[in-house]
């Protein structure tokens, strides 16, 4: 039998104690031993994906390693009979792209716990334009659904509002009829976010005025935060009586400078999210809305498709706070 070859992004540390990122062939025999086998159509790039590729430990623990913890694709073979070969399947996050090689190469060998069926109406393509990231948007939605808050007690702020999950929450919640504010720090995307459904867009130094109060005026009903720190520190203080804050992100701080003045004096829900080891059945429920009833027909516009091999520079572009909307990877052409 012919011996099956991929290509794959390899994140190697380098004798500086540095990272290095190189395109490399690989064989079957390089992935871990698993009850399924998948040939990667698409991938996606997320912040987690970079942090990997940038060496950060916190993500990856062992080295060399291929990132990328979205992935969709066909069976290629399998051990349970749960899938079948040349079936199209959805596996995104658990310990894909983290510790286990991920997206970024042709193929990838997981646990059959981990996979899912492709949701009938998305093709793969759309599938990986949502991503982890719309994955993350669409619970951060349908948790301020779950807990209550509705359009017309006032408006939804959505902080890292050009990134990946920002930019699909601004879509989700404008297409529910709510007023969408978001915070970003780059002066020249005001026109982009507006464009997808922001009604108004504040500069993060002027957001950040009031950070160093206990509670600023209520105004939020509800908040996105993919970023934490300073910005979800001062979201919380602004946000209204019984409001609700979804918090999925650390891109600018994994601390949170606050008092519990707006849990204890205003009632503030803060609500986690996670997209890593979120059930099976949360994850099949939340893709069920985003291919059916939350289904962007114009998503496309806040994507590019990229090839792996201009990848490394999309890296270095999201690591650099560059990135806007999704980057899609093509890995048709890895094998």
């Amino acid at each position: 039998m012919k011996q099956i070859k991929f290509q794959a992004l390899v994140v190697s540390k380098k004798e500086d104690g540095g990272y290095q990122r190189s395109l490399q062939w690989q064989t079957l025999e390089d992935l871990p031993d698993n009850e399924v086998l998948i040939k990667v159509e698409y991938s996606s790039l997320n912040y987690k994906d970079a942090l990997s590729a940038d060496g950060n430990r916190g993500v990856t623990r062992r080295y060399p390693h291929t990132p990328g913890i979205d992935a969709v694709g066909r069976i290629h073979s399998t051990g349970v009979d749960q899938f079948s070969p040349g079936e199209k399947v959805l596996c995104m996050g658990y310990d894909l792209g983290m510790n286990t090689a991920g997206g970024f190469g042709g193929y990838i060998s997981v646990p059959s716990s981990w996979v899912m069926a492709l949701p009938g109406p998305l093709t793969s393509l759309e599938a990986m334009q949502i991503g982890t990231a719309g994955f993350t948007a669409g619970q951060c939605v349908h948790r301020l659904l779950e807990l209550g808050v509705q359009a017309p007690q006032g408006p939804v702020l959505v902080t890292g509002a050009t990134g990946g999950v920002g930019s699909i929450a601004i879509r989700l919640l404008a297409a529910q009829g709510f007023e969408v504010v978001t915070v970003t720090g780059k002066s020249d995307q005001h026109a982009f976010l507006h464009d997808i459904g922001a009604s108004k867009v504040i500069d993060r130094q002027k957001f950040l005025a009031g950070a160093g109060k206990l509670l600023l005026r209520e105004r939020w009903a509800g908040v996105v935060d993919t970023v934490g720190g300073d910005i979800l520190a001062t979201a919380i203080k602004g946000t209204r009586y019984d409001g609700v804050v979804t918090s999925c992100g650390n891109a600018a701080s994994g601390d949170l400078p606050l008092s519990v003045y707006p849990f204890i004096l205003r009632g503030v829900t803060l609500a986690g999210i996670d997209s890593a080891r979120c059930s099976m059945e949360r994850r099949m429920a939340i893709w069920e809305k985003l291919s059916g009833p939350w289904r962007l027909p114009d998503l496309a516009t806040m994507c590019r498709t990229v090839s792996l091999q201009t990848l490394d520079a999309e890296i270095d572009r999201m690591l650099s706070g560059g990135a806007r909307g999704r980057v899609v990877v093509d890995m048709r052409e890895a094998v």
